[in-house]
């Protein structure tokens, strides 16, 4: 393969290669942006900020937008699930990794440095399904934490000795019944045809990636969790919940309980009255170009915002044991797998880095025509190499993302 030089007209961002990042967090929601509010109208520096940026206006010199960046899928709701994957569940079986999301390939690679290989936030409970970001290789949606107590406790939570008791039974006893498995699926692979092989090579997939669960958790079972900082907190709703959803993801990669975590916002779960609106979420991404459901729908944003910037100064704000901030180790997407609540479309998503490889301050306009269109899986590679992984593609990408 020859790559092609660097063109002054294509104005791409560059990944700072000399700084790999430690961390990565991927933020999503399920109803996206709508587009005018969110993306300015120029490429470059950020002079005339958009209004569902306007929150982020002391962070976006450390922050990269993108505009024309998608996937490539059709679907609307059907298709949001694959904001992190790329791929859509339905067409998983043609891919040779499936529908393998960013975060949980990340967590594939770097996840056994920590006592959590990644931390999946989200709602069980929400339009189509709630919280479908983070996807393993097998195409098993990973459920998620639903509210900062049931996190809280995750995190700080030690268990008596009772408990560890129990599990080191259950262990073993899930230990043996995986190595009986593996013989008998050994065996049998003897007889099999090539399709069937291939459908027992993705059950070996399976397995594996339990097994890896099992030896991740009975590492950690003797090691002491970290000493809270902060009292538990209580579930409330979604929209009281972000703020300390947002606050224990931070506390997690300080102790550096995980590196790798993903927080979908699934937007039926809002309690929009807490803002004063009268109608549901739904309702105001399908705005019918009314300009007081376009006003209600930034309403709806700017909290989402103002909230992600909170976060934002609360990662600037901490160490690491490094003596870096928080920020500076980690890379943050913040964005949806629609772009388009109004028309249901998947095209043009809004994407926005912030943090390590990322601190250009620029909004950056990629090509737009069919031809010259740059995959959002470019840009994921890209992410992934900063971050130590040795791969060289990622669900439909055709490089990486820098020049």
């Amino acid at each position: 393969m020859m790559a092609f030089p660097a063109f002054e007209s294509v104005g791409v961002a560059k990944i700072n290669s000399t700084k790999v990042s430690k961390n990565l967090v991927c933020i999503g929601n399920s109803f996206g942006f709508h587009g005018p509010n969110f993306f300015p109208k120029d490429a470059g520096n950020f002079i005339a900020i958009p209004p569902a940026l306007l929150p982020l206006k002391n962070h976006l010199k450390n922050c990269t937008l993108f505009s024309n960046l998608d996937h490539g899928v059709k679907g609307g709701h059907y298709a949001v699930h694959s904001f992190l994957s790329g791929v859509k569940q339905s067409q998983a079986s043609s891919m040779p990794n499936g529908n393998l999301s960013l975060d949980q390939r990340a967590a594939e690679v770097l996840g056994s440095k920590t006592r959590f290989p990644s931390l999946v936030i989200g709602s069980e409970n929400g339009l189509h399904g709630g919280c479908q970001m983070s996807w393993t290789r097998s195409g098993v949606r990973v459920p998620p934490i639903e509210g900062p107590r049931e996190l809280f406790r995750k995190l700080y939570l030690q268990d008596d000795q009772k408990d560890q008791k129990i599990f080191r039974q259950k262990f073993d006893l899930k230990k043996s019944i995986l190595d009986a498995t593996l013989e008998d699926a050994k065996g049998l692979s003897k007889q099999l045809s090539g399709r069937d092989k291939d459908k027992l090579d993705e059950y070996f997939t399976s397995i594996r990636e339990v097994e890896m669960k099992i030896h991740q958790r009975e590492k950690w079972q003797s090691i002491k969790k970290p000493k809270p900082s902060i009292d538990e907190p209580i579930n409330k709703n979604l929209v009281e919940d972000i703020p300390a959803l947002y606050q224990l993801i931070g506390l997690a990669l300080e102790t550096d309980s995980t590196r790798i975590a993903s927080f979908e916002m699934a937007g039926a779960q809002f309690k929009t009255g807490l803002l004063g609106l009268k109608n549901g979420y739904h309702a105001y991404s399908h705005h019918g170009k009314k300009q007081e459901n376009i006003d209600a729908l930034l309403t709806l944003e700017q909290y989402q915002t103002e909230c992600f910037a909170k976060f934002l100064d609360q990662l600037a704000k901490t160490k690491s044991v490094e003596g870096k901030s928080l920020l500076e180790e980690t890379t943050i997407l913040f964005g949806s797998g629609m772009g388009n609540g109004n028309s249901h479309t998947n095209s043009d998503l809004p994407i926005l880095l912030a943090g390590n490889g990322y601190q250009t301050g620029r909004h950056e306009i990629l090509p737009s025509k069919k031809s010259r269109r740059v995959p959002l899986s470019n840009l994921y590679l890209s992410l992934l190499q900063n971050m130590g992984v040795e791969d060289d593609s990622f669900a439909h990408s055709n490089g990486t993302l820098t020049i």
